[in-house]
């Protein structure tokens, strides 16, 4: 199994199925990924720093719009790619009503801040409730989802990991148990992830 971004044959196939072509067009699913920026230049890297120095540093949410779904949503803030960081990555997860996330595992820790809603992950079996305000740790290595608890609202998590660093010391492990769904769950059927969101107070219960 693999994560987005994980090397592996058969990237060039051709979809079996509509659900596996739906699949392919997922962020999650896409093979080709700047994990680590190349950086080059004289030893002083004085151009780099000029660079880095001249980078915006607010990223508008409004210029940025959710990818996948239907039941998980991502909003990718801070990538290597984007030039401004290295060493993390920092993303908005929405899970629409009663929605789940990819079932996977990697090697570096993540920090899942809930905005608002309520659910639970399941880390190597093992259940762990949250709600808004609550902070969930993906620990090192193990096998983990996340779940919107509620089948008539969408839930938030605000995603903060130093997957990048890892990959750049060569812990490459990266594996995916059971891909993103390209259904919705029963109660999110018409739901669309919230990108105009006014109230970024998040209130208890969302919406």
């Amino acid at each position: 199994m693999r994560e987005s971004g994980d090397i592996g044959d058969g990237a060039d196939e051709e979809p079996a199925t509509p659900a596996d072509a739906a699949l392919a067009g997922l962020y999650h699913s896409q093979k080709n990924r700047i994990f680590v920026r190349s950086i080059e230049g004289d030893y002083g890297l004085s151009a780099e720093l000029e660079r880095l120095r001249a980078v915006p540093r607010v990223r508008k949410a409004n210029e940025i719009k959710f990818v996948d779904g239907p039941q998980a949503y991502s909003r990718h803030y801070v990538e290597p790619k984007d030039g401004i960081t290295q060493t993390f990555h920092l993303h908005l997860e929405e899970y629409g009503p009663g929605g789940k996330s990819q079932k996977h595992g990697h090697v570096n820790e993540a920090a899942f801040y809930i905005l608002d809603g309520r659910g639970y992950e399941i880390h190597d079996g093992i259940r762990y409730d949250w709600e808004a305000g609550d902070v969930a740790i993906v620990h090192n290595n193990c096998v983990h989802q996340h779940f919107n608890a509620d089948p008539e609202k969408p839930a938030r998590a605000l995603v903060i990991k130093t997957k990048p660093m890892y990959l750049f010391m060569n812990m490459l492990f990266q594996k995916q148990v059971e891909p993103r769904q390209t259904e919705p769950a029963p109660g999110g059927v018409g739901f669309e992830a919230r990108e105009a969101e006014e109230d970024f107070n998040h209130p208890e219960g969302g919406y």
